[in-house]
């Protein structure tokens, strides 16, 4: 080992951590709204790559297959952020790769199928690994859609009622649901499939449940894409159910001051008063990880008939 690497034992290989000492995320003050991170303390490339090495388990479950958006902050957060879609040719040849079709031709995502994958995208300062709702060889199939409730500024409790409100209309439909933080400003409401809808029939169905829960609460909620639209009202947010598009992975670490995490929740835990959606950072969010918050989600995803016969009755 060099002096300016360090050697990580992930699963069943090692990788070299460059410049583990790097500062990414630079200590300042307090940011508001923290709900929990820390936004005095700094945080190292070493310190995100052991995060990864310390959740993986957790997390590979979530990733396995799926193509990847990397979200890559070489300086850190004071510098510019690249968002990766295409392997570099650099990249060891035992990383998953996985080509799909784009316009006009096709892009070669990475994959994360393994722990040693995840220390080496912090090798390569990838803050946050934006996954597909899909996963490979049945890309144009998602497995997971997703409801992305985003508030006008940082009023959380609208995005606590928006997410018992959605979570309640799922429950009409038959439809088992899950709960996470996005580490930024919301929450999302996820929901398994069973794979076998393409991405414009998935999109059109959370679409149309949004719709009606914007009828149903037109002073809470909109659907309205331009923000001017919006007025104090919360977005509910359909868009990531499209083909390529992509959402942010359980347990990823989001560029924010204070390395907040995107962390799975219980249902229960809404209620928590402590609850914000940067409660957790890299340094407790295994702890979160370990209380299995979504062991009731059942592990074979649902198919979408039953529930859009429903849907389109309470749609008249």
């Amino acid at each position: 080992m060099s002096g300016d690497a360090r050697t990580v034992r992930a699963g069943r290989r090692t990788v070299e951590v460059h410049r583990p000492e790097k500062v990414l995320f630079p200590a300042g003050p307090e940011p508001e709204h923290t709900d929990g991170a820390h936004g005095d303390r700094e945080y190292t490339k070493g310190d995100l790559a052991e995060y990864y090495r310390s959740v993986a388990r957790f997390m590979l479950p979530h990733l396995r297959g799926r193509p990847l958006m990397l979200e890559r902050h070489p300086d850190g957060l004071d510098g510019p952020v690249f968002m990766q879609k295409n392997t570099p040719e650099h990249y060891p040849g035992w990383i998953t790769r996985v080509e799909v079709a784009k316009e006009g031709g096709t892009v070669t995502h990475t994959v994360c199928d393994d722990a040693a994958t995840l220390v080496y995208l912090a090798d390569q300062a990838c803050l946050t690994p934006h996954r597909w709702l899909s996963r490979a060889p049945g890309v144009e199939r998602p497995d997971r859609m997703v409801f992305d409730l985003d508030p006008a500024g940082d009023d959380f409790e609208a995005v606590r009622t928006a997410a018992r409100l959605t979570g309640g209309l799922l429950d009409e439909l038959g439809l088992p649901c899950a709960l996470m933080t996005t580490g930024s400003r919301g929450l999302h409401v996820i929901v398994p499939l069973d794979g076998r809808l393409g991405f414009d029939r998935v999109r059109e169905f959370a679409g149309d449940v949004a719709e009606l829960l914007a009828a149903r609460h037109p002073d809470r909620f909109t659907t309205a894409a331009r923000k001017k639209d919006r007025g104090d009202r919360l977005y509910l947010d359909v868009q990531r159910n499209g083909y390529a598009q992509t959402a942010v992975a359980p347990y990823a670490v989001r560029a924010r001051p204070g390395a907040p995490v995107a962390v799975p929740l219980s249902w229960d835990q809404l209620d928590d008063p402590a609850l914000g959606p940067r409660r957790w950072t890299i340094d407790d969010a295994a702890d979160q990880a370990r209380t299995r918050p979504w062991a009731d989600v059942p592990g074979r995803g649902r198919s979408l008939g039953p529930a859009r016969r429903r849907l389109d009755a309470l749609l008249g």
